[in-house]
């Protein structure tokens, strides 16, 4: 398979992605074609859809072996389900499937065509494999069974940011760094109240505590220039 653009974003590293797609509607992406694959003609008619589907690589997942059954976060990351019943990124074939909605679609850049689109799960510099538009009549089962990962997915933790650091995020990111954060972007299984976690997005390095149901902002310091975002 060819790798025919790849995403780019603020997420620099693993740790902070949204755990699914759709989660962080303000959180903003661009998919950047490769040379090849510059082509208007390429897109003519998506203009008329709302959202696409993305067919990716989990790049930083790659094993020569896999595992007939992992440990899901959502489990709390103490049992184990088969590969094939979760989303691991490890997998026999290192393959993403994301639902992202279409903000806007730029004809004319330096790189040919771009899109722009939220609620991206995918890391800055994803290679992306394929590109197609959602169908809600056929894509869309609201009476579908969602097995273990049924209910409400999402762990929401209020945010406390104090003015100095918030005046550190540039506008245009800051309801998107709140609504990463109110995710809790920890692993399920760690609650230590006195851990500071650090998070990369838009060429920050966001540091946090979390307890109870609050996540602090500690201190944002801004990464030197050529940093992700």
């Amino acid at each position: 398979m060819k790798v025919i653009a790849r995403i780019r974003n603020g997420f620099a590293s693993k740790f902070g992605i949204p755990r699914q797609s759709g989660l962080i509607p303000t959180a903003k992406s661009v998919i950047v074609f490769e040379p090849e694959y510059r082509n208007a003609q390429a897109l003519r008619g998506l203009e008329d859809f709302s959202h696409l589907w993305l067919i990716w690589e989990f790049s930083l997942a790659r094993r020569d072996t896999w595992s007939p059954t992992v440990r899901p976060p959502r489990l709390g990351g103490n049992r184990r389900m088969g590969v094939f019943a979760t989303r691991s990124p490890f997998r026999p074939n290192p393959i993403g499937l994301s639902c992202v909605k279409i903000e806007e679609i730029r004809w004319q850049t330096a790189n040919g065509p771009e899109i722009v689109v939220s609620g991206a799960d995918l890391m800055d510099g994803t290679p992306i494999y394929d590109i197609k538009p959602y169908l809600p009549y056929a894509d869309c089962f609201p009476d579908a069974k969602g097995g273990f990962a049924a209910g409400e997915w999402e762990r929401r933790v209020k945010v406390a940011c104090a003015e100095e650091w918030m005046r550190v995020i540039p506008k245009e990111h800051r309801q998107a760094v709140v609504d990463i954060l109110a995710q809790d972007p920890r692993p399920s299984y760690q609650h230590d109240p006195e851990r500071v976690y650090g998070m990369e997005y838009a060429g920050m390095d966001i540091r946090f505590q979390v307890e109870g149901d609050t996540l602090t902002v500690k201190e944002i310091v801004k990464k030197p220039e050529g940093g992700a975002g």
